[in-house]
């Protein structure tokens, strides 16, 4: 820089450079929790109301839920192309520049007059909401080693808790202002966030100088390097499909003969997956505590029982809420898990190391949106309690050959 740093740039500079040292402010956590739940909350605002939007729209069920398969395909996009740049760029005016534009693509949402415009809006907000994912391995670097792991849990329930709030909320603000609000809404809050974190961040230099396409080319690389990257992102991919399959499809099943639900209680419902989020941070300490084999393993199988317990109790609420909360926890928990085993892979690659992982779980997520939307339609929630108990233990039979080659393609397991 040609001029001096004022008193709160050496602030940041200090922060930024030295961090295990002085550790992370609780403050600053917890606005990187709330950023990160606000921005990903963009993906789900529509799940709630997909049975309104088919009507609005006049489309089919499929259709609708074609509006979920576009975001998280444009989230993956994100991750792909974007999310990079968060080891090349200075980060805090990368995210600043995301949400802008995340604030142009939910006003054009709001103010859609047709079906193909919303889908395009979801598909580019979706991109730019990948904000979520640099702030992650943001404050994964600005920890100490030894608390690394607690401190990804906390801001990574924060991004759990926006996914399933994200339903109540859109619910409530349709049913009282009407649907396209909840869009001009999350608008303003994203630039209001946006401004926000570009007080609050400390400047972080980039990790790497390369031109834009070795950086794409450098997180490709990763991929075939590290094995234990993809396996992770299988196992996520796995669970996160089975995730968006339940959360996707629920909506038609609350609002249906048995139970009746309007929207808002479709959204009211979501509240009890929400204590799934609690989980995050005794994840973080069994991932510090060196449990991530055992633990991933136990996710699996607590995913699987939920959708035993969501598809023979299809008839009763409590069962269907105690899928939901069963469901939530094991995904969050082999989440935390796969992120603390990933970013020890290279400490100067963490954005770039994030940016696979989510990309190919996310892929999962977009895959399962849209199966669990055409195995309703083709068969109604048994199907899709099937097809979501079926892709955990998958990834449980996964698991199981870590024992024999391990996680990472060497002797020792993850």
């Amino acid at each position: 820089m040609s001029h001096s740093p004022d008193l709160t740039e050496q602030h940041r500079a200090s922060a930024a450079t030295a961090p295990g040292s002085v550790g992370v402010p609780g403050w600053l956590v917890a606005l990187l929790a709330v950023a990160t739940g606000m921005t990903v909350a963009n993906l789900y605002y529509a799940q709630p109301l997909l049975a309104e939007l088919r009507d609005v729209f006049q489309v089919s069920e499929a259709t609708a839920g074609l509006l979920i398969t576009l975001t998280q395909i444009g989230y993956v996009i994100g991750m792909l192309f974007l999310v990079p740049l968060g080891d090349r760029l200075e980060k805090r005016g990368l995210v600043t520049v995301l949400l802008a534009v995340t604030t142009v693509a939910l006003l054009a949402a709001g103010l859609s007059t047709g079906f193909p415009m919303l889908l395009a809006a979801s598909l580019v907000s979706g991109a730019t909401s990948v904000v979520a994912q640099i702030l992650v391995p943001f404050a994964a670097s600005l920890a100490p080693d030894h608390a690394r792991g607690r401190i990804v849990g906390r801001v990574m329930s924060g991004l759990l808790t926006g996914i399933l709030l994200s339903r109540t909320l859109s619910s409530l603000v349709s049913d009282v202002a009407g649907w396209r609000v909840v869009y001009l809404g999350s608008a303003g809050l994203m630039a209001v966030l946006a401004v926000a974190l570009w007080v609050a961040l400390p400047q972080q230099a980039p990790t790497i100088s390369v031109p834009y396409h070795h950086v794409l080319r450098s997180t490709a690389a990763l991929l075939r390097s590290h094995p234990v990257l993809r396996r992770r992102g299988l196992y996520q991919a796995a669970m996160f499909g089975a995730f968006s399959a339940f959360w996707t499809t629920v909506s038609y099943l609350l609002t249906g003969p048995h139970f009746h639900y309007s929207a808002v209680g479709v959204g009211i419902f979501a509240l009890v997956g929400a204590a799934g989020a609690a989980i995050a941070p005794l994840a973080g300490h069994w991932a510090d505590r060196g449990l991530v084999r055992p633990m991933t393993g136990g996710a699996f199988a607590v995913a699987a029982v939920a959708f035993a317990v969501a598809g023979f109790g299809q008839h009763s609420i409590v069962f269907v809420a105690l899928a939901a909360v069963l469901v939530d926890m094991a995904v969050q928990t082999s989440l935390i898990l796969g992120q603390h085993t990933v970013y020890q892979l290279d400490a100067q690659a963490r954005a770039r190391l994030n940016s696979a992982f989510i990309a190919v779980f996310f892929l999962g997520g977009a895959l399962g949106s849209q199966l669990g939307s055409f195995a309703y339609r083709a068969a109604g929630w048994g199907a899709v309690s099937a097809f979501g108990a079926a892709l955990p233990l998958l990834a449980l039979l996964y698991w199981l050959t870590e024992r024999r080659a391990g996680a990472d393609g060497s002797p020792q397991t993850a």
